[in-house]
This record gives structure tokens, C-alpha cells and sequence, in this order.
């Protein structure tokens, strides 16, 4: 049993997914560990603008962290489905840790360069293509309910926006105190939690695909691509991590340069990010109808787009923080919203190769999205970059609310199918 209904009872319906007593494991692994990477995420940005003051290397180290997350994540995904999710996940994260005290150990020696910066990152990111479907996919099995999946996941996105809220201001005093070689070690150390969480879980492992890579990863484009809701929401997921969520990219020039600020202010304008990804997590978790989730994906991009002009165009400090507020809550609503959709209306046993399509347009895109933004940002100045991002969000916008009854009715139907099997 991996749940009682005593403890199911005296959850609330937005934390009922805590009623499974792997997935609690889980939940307490990962806390740490994702606290640990958003701090050596600030603390990377920040050392390469340290050391080189060039927002266009900024955008490379981002884009070398993000895009083997699209060019390896979809054969990831395939090759996933065809082994044992718990012993890999373990692997990866041992791996991860191992890239975090080696960055660690470099820098506090002093011989970190440029260079190098950008290859642990290209690192990182190989690593992050298998990670990310390997947990997302387990997450089903911690649960062993369909009902209860879409709740798992919304809490899953919770902790890891909670630690985008809590990590870059702790990670902009600990800069201030130590050094980034410290936050290094902090998020080397945080892999081991979730790693002892997951040597506890105990059940049957998810069925395996069967048949070559080739042929299970051909399979589940096919399902990706005929399936029209699931093509328009990888198609929503490209547009906003290409445009709107190349901000983060550029959050340190415009912490030093326009707010005038050092590595607190960029703390505190991450924080506010995380704040409002925060909430919407919160929010999505009390979701219970599809029709209710493609309403909120649809009004993410929209808050987005807004959000994105409004950033910026200011350059009055508590406006940006309001704005990037917003900007967090709208991104984060969009892409855990798809998250949920997609992994609760696709069958089981594609489950690892769509999550893996996810994976790759999340993150791949933001990739690509960020490397341009920092190009951009060259010639044109952070300010005019997300004017020109927001713009053309705008006017993907006006294109998505043309779709939003059809995509509701579409997913409706196929939720209704996932359920029926």
C-alpha cells in the first residue's frame, strides 16, 4: 500500500498526492535537492557576469545548460521508457553531484575560466535530458493513481518554484558572505537527499517499452504529432519558453546596469519570479477540471506577454519586482499547466517519451530563446529586447484564443479516453 485513506482524509484535496508514501519520500529528496541547484544556478550567472561582464556569454552559458535538453531529451525520453527509471535517476543525480563539487573545487582553486564555465554547463545539461523525464515519468508510480497524477504533479512544480523563491535570495547572501565555490558545494551536497529518498521508495517498477530505441521513439512522435491538443500545447510550450522565458537570461545586466544593484538585487528579482511561479503552483494544485487548466494555460500567456512589455520598459526597481511577479506566475501557469495535461491524458505506456517532449520544448526553447535574447541584447539593450519578446507574444496571443474552445473540447476527450483504459 503506498497510501492510507486516515492520512488521505486529513489532507487537504490540494496536497492529497502526499496521502503515498513514496511519493512523500520523493517530495522531501527533492526539496532539498532543487533548493541546492537554484542556488548554483545564481551563482553561475553571477560568475560569469563577475568575470566577463558580457550579456551575450551569459546567453551561451544558458543556452549550453538548456539545449541538449532539446537535441538529446526526445531520444532520452525513448530510451528511458526501455529501462529501469529508479536505478537510472539514481545514476544521474550521482553524476550531477559529482559536476557540482568539481565546479566547486575549480573555483575556490581559482581556475575557473570562461571556457570552462560554459563546458560544466553543456555537462549539466546532458545530464538535465535524461534527469528531468527520468523523475517527471516516475511520479506516476510514486502515486499509483491516475486521480491523484495531475495533483503529484502541481506540487512537483510547487517545490521547485518554492526553491526558485527562496533559493536566488539566499543564494544573493551567501554570495555576499562566501563565495559562489561555496554554493557550489551546497547544491553538490543537496543531490545526496534525494538520492536517499529514493533508495527508500519501494513498489513495482513502471512497465518498460519494447522494441529499439528507434522504434519507440518514432512511436511516440507519431502520437505527439496526429494528436492536434497535444501539438498545439508543444507548439505553446515553443512560442513562451522562446520569448518569454529568455528573461532570465538577462536578469543580471538589468540588476547591474539598469537598478544600478549587485548580486542581491538579482537575487531579490529572481526571488520575485519565483514568488509569483510560486503562487501559481498553489493555484493549479486546487485544479480539478481540464476545462479549468486550458483557461489558465490560455491567461498565462497572456499575464506573460504583459508582464514581459512592462518589465521592460521600467526602470523604477519596485515596478520591475512587481512585473517579474507576474512574469513568474504567467510562465510557470502556462508550462506546469501543459505539464499536467499532457501526462494526464497520454497512455502509460508513452508517458516517459511525453514527458520527454515537454522536457525538450521547455527547456530547449529557453535555450534557444535565451542565447538570441543575449545576442539581441548586444545590439539592441535589455530593455528594447523584451519589449521586442513581449511584441511578438502579443501576437501569438491573439492567434491561441482562437483555439482555446476547440483545445478544451479536444483534451476533454482525450482525458476521458486516458481514463477509460
Amino acid at each position: 500500500m503506498t497510501s492510507s485513506p486516515q492520512r488521505a482524509s486529513r489532507l487537504p484535496a490540494g496536497m492529497r498526492a502526499l496521502a503515498h508514501r513514496n511519493f512523500r519520500l520523493y517530495f522531501s529528496g527533492q526539496a532539498v535537492s532543487i533548493l541546492g541547484s537554484w542556488i548554483q544556478q545564481v551563482a553561475l550567472a553571477w560568475l560569469v557576469y563577475r568575470l566577463t561582464g558580457s550579456a551575450a556569454l551569459l546567453g551561451i552559458t544558458a543556452f549550453c545548460g538548456l539545449i541538449p535538453q532539446l537535441l538529446v531529451g526526445p531520444l532520452a525520453g525513448a530510451w528511458i521508457d526501455k529501462h529501469d527509471k529508479k536505478k537510472w535517476l539514481i545514476g544521474v543525480q550521482s553524476l550531477m553531484a559529482i559536476q557540482a563539487f568539481v565546479l566547486a573545487g575549480l573555483c575556490w582553486l581559482d581556475w575557473i575560466t570562461p571556457s570552462f564555465i560554459v563546458l560544466m554547463a553543456l555537462l549539466l545539461g546532458t545530464l538535465s535530458s535524461f534527469d528531468a523525464p527520468l523523475r517527471q515519468s516516475l511520479i506516476g508510480s510514486f502515486v499509483g493513481s491516475r486521480d491523484d497524477l495531475p495533483n503529484a504533479l502541481a506540487l512537483n512544480a510547487m517545490l521547485f518554484n518554492a526553491g526558485r523563491f527562496i533559493g536566488p535570495p539566499i543564494a544573493g547572501l551567501l554570495l555576499g558572505l562566501t563565495s559562489e565555490a561555496f554554493c557550489f558545494a551546497i547544491n553538490g551536497f543537496s543531490f545526496l537527499a534525494l538520492i536517499a529518498a529514493i533508495l527508500r521508495v519501494r513498489g513495482e517498477p513502471p512497465k518498460r517499452a519494447q522494441g529499439s530505441v528507434g522504434q519507440v521513439f518514432k512511436e511516440g512522435v507519431r502520437y505527439a504529432w496526429q494528436t492536434w491538443a497535444i501539438r498545439w500545447l508543444i507548439i505553446t510550450l515553443i512560442v513562451l519558453n522562446l520569448t518569454a522565458s529568455a528573461y532570465a537570461v538577462l536578469l543580471p545586466v538589468f540588476a547591474r546596469d539598469v537598478f544600478a544593484g549587485d548580486a542581491t538585487t538579482l537575487g531579490w528579482l529572481w526571488g520575485a519570479a519565483g514568488c509569483g511561479a510560486f503562487t501559481s503552483t498553489v493555484f493549479l494544485a486546487t485544479r480539478k477540471s481540464v476545462h479549468g487548466l486550458i483557461a489558465a494555460v490560455v491567461a498565462g500567456v497572456v499575464i506573460s506577454a504583459g508582464a514581459l512589455l512592462v518589465f521592460g520598459a521600467t526602470t523604477w526597481l519596485p515596478l520591475a519586482l512587481g512585473a517579474m511577479v507576474a512574469l513568474g506566475f504567467g510562465i510557470s501557469v502556462c508550462n506546469v499547466g501543459i505539464n499536467m495535461i499532457l501526462q494526464s491524458s497520454a497512455p502509460e505506456q508513452l508517458r516517459g517519451r511525453i514527458v520527454s517532449f515537454f522536457t525538450s520544448a521547455r527547456f530547449g526553447f529557453d535555450a534557444l530563446g535565451g542565447l538570441l535574447a543575449g545576442f539581441v541584447a548586444v545590439a539592441l539593450g535589455a530593455g528594447q529586447t523584451l519589449l521586442l519578446e513581449g511584441a511578438v507574444l502579443t501576437v501569438f496571443v491573439l492567434f491561441l484564443l482562437t483555439l482555446r474552445q476547440r483545445l478544451t473540447a479536444q483534451v476533454s476527450a482525450l482525458h476521458g479516453e486516458s481514463h477509460g483504459h
